[in-house]
C-alpha cells in the first residue's frame, strides 16, 4: 500500500510539474523578450527542465534536487510573469485611442467620447467622437447583440441601452490592439492585450460588422433581454460605469478565458439577484441567445428559437437603413 501510494503521489506530482512547465514555456513563447529566438530558447529550456524533473521524480538519488531546481525556476517564472503590468501609454490603433469615461450626477450619466466613426470600408473612416447625457430613469430596455463570422459556436457579444427618445448606447468589450497587432486568443491568454470597454453609437459598432466587414464577412442578431426595463438593467448599466471609470486610470489585462467579451458581461450580470448561472454556453459564447432563451431572458415573442433568430438578424435593414440618423430604429423594424 505504501509503494502504491508513493507511486500515485508521484505520478500526482509529475502531472503537475509537467502543467506548469506547459504554462511556462508558452508564457515565454508569447510574453518573453522581444527577440522571438530568444522566447523560443528560453521557451524550450524551461519545458526541457519540466521534463527532467518529472522524470527525474522516479529516480530516488535526484528526484528532490530536481524538483527543487524547477521550483525554483517555476518561482522565477511567476515572479517575471507577474511583473509584466497593463499600461494606457502605447502606441494605440486609432480605433483604441480614446479611453471612454463617465460622470455621474444623480439620475444623469454622462459619458464622454462615444465612437460614431464615418465609415468608408472596414479600415478606411474619418474618426469621430461626441459626449451624451442619458438619465437613468430613462433607461428603457438592454438588446443583446450576437455577431457571427466562424460558425454557430463563437460570436461576439455586446450589449446596448435603449434610453427614451430612441437613443442606444452600444458598449463592447474587447481587446485594446496596438499599431501593428492583430488578435490571437493565445495571446490573450498571456497579459498581451490590454481590456478595453468600446463605447459607441450603434451607426458605429453594429453598421460597422453588418456594412463594412467583408473578410471575413459578419452575421449580426440583435434580441431584447426580457424585464430589462427596471433597477436591474440600471444596476447592470452601472457596473459598465464602473469599470469603464476604472479602466481610465486602472488598465487592466484582458484574458481570453477569464475577462472576454462574454464572461465579463456575465460578472456584471452578477449585480442582480436571480442572475443565470454559469455555463459552458457562456464560454462558446454563440450559443448564448439560446441559453438565455432557455432560461426565459429573452423576449421570445411566443416563438420558437429558430423563429426568433431569424426575426433577430439585422445586416439587411443595417444595409438599408445605413446612414439613416433613425439607424437604431430601422434594424429593429419586425421581420415579416
Amino acid at each position: 500500500m505504501i509503494r502504491v501510494a508513493t507511486a500515485l503521489g508521484l505520478t500526482v506530482l509529475g502531472l503537475l510539474i509537467v502543467v506548469a512547465g506547459a504554462w511556462g514555456a508558452a508564457a515565454l513563447a508569447v510574453s518573453g523578450p522581444a527577440s522571438e529566438a530568444a522566447r523560443l530558447a528560453l521557451a524550450a529550456a524551461f519545458g526541457a527542465s519540466a521534463l527532467v524533473a518529472s522524470i527525474g521524480l522516479w529516480l530516488r538519488r535526484w528526484r528532490w534536487r530536481l524538483i527543487g531546481v524547477f521550483a525554483g525556476l517555476f518561482a522565477i517564472a511567476l515572479a517575471w510573469y507577474f511583473s509584466i503590468e497593463p499600461s494606457n501609454d502605447r502606441d494605440w490603433v486609432t480605433e483604441n485611442e480614446r479611453l471612454p469615461w463617465a460622470t455621474v450626477e444623480g439620475d444623469a450619466v454622462t459619458l464622454h467620447e462615444i465612437r460614431d466613426f464615418e465609415y468608408r470600408t472596414e479600415t478606411d473612416f474619418t474618426p469621430a467622437y461626441y459626449d451624451k447625457r442619458f438619465e437613468l430613469s430613462k433607461l428603457q430596455g438592454v438588446d443583446l447583440v450576437a455577431t457571427y463570422w466562424m460558425g454557430p459556436a463563437i460570436a461576439h457579444i455586446m450589449l446596448s441601452f435603449e434610453f427614451a427618445g430612441g437613443d442606444h448606447v452600444a458598449i463592447s468589450i474587447e481587446t485594446r490592439k496596438e499599431k501593428g497587432e492583430g488578435y490571437s486568443t493565445v495571446k490573450g491568454f498571456f497579459r498581451q492585450y490590454e481590456l478595453y470597454y468600446v463605447v459607441a453609437d450603434e451607426r458605429d459598432l453594429i453598421r460597422l460588422r453588418t456594412n463594412y466587414r467583408k473578410n471575413p464577412p459578419e452575421q449580426v442578431y440583435v434580441y431584447r433581454i426580457k424585464g430589462s426595463r427596471g433597477d436591474g438593467a440600471r444596476r447592470v448599466f452601472m457596473s459598465y460605469i464602473e469599470a469603464i471609470n476604472e479602466l481610465k486610470t486602472h488598465p487592466t489585462f484582458y484574458n481570453s478565458l477569464t475577462t472576454n467579451c462574454t464572461t465579463t458581461i456575465w460578472m456584471h450580470s452578477l449585480v442582480n439577484p436571480g442572475h443565470v448561472p454559469f455555463s459552458w454556453k457562456i464560454l462558446a459564447s454563440g450559443y448564448l441567445p439560446q441559453y438565455l432563451y432557455e432560461h426565459g431572458r429573452l423576449e421570445e415573442y411566443g416563438l420558437p428559437f429558430d423563429e426568433l433568430q431569424r426575426r433577430s438578424h439585422v445586416n439587411q435593414r443595417a444595409q438599408q437603413a445605413d446612414q439613416a440618423p433613425d439607424f437604431s430604429r430601422r434594424i429593429r423594424e419586425p421581420t415579416p
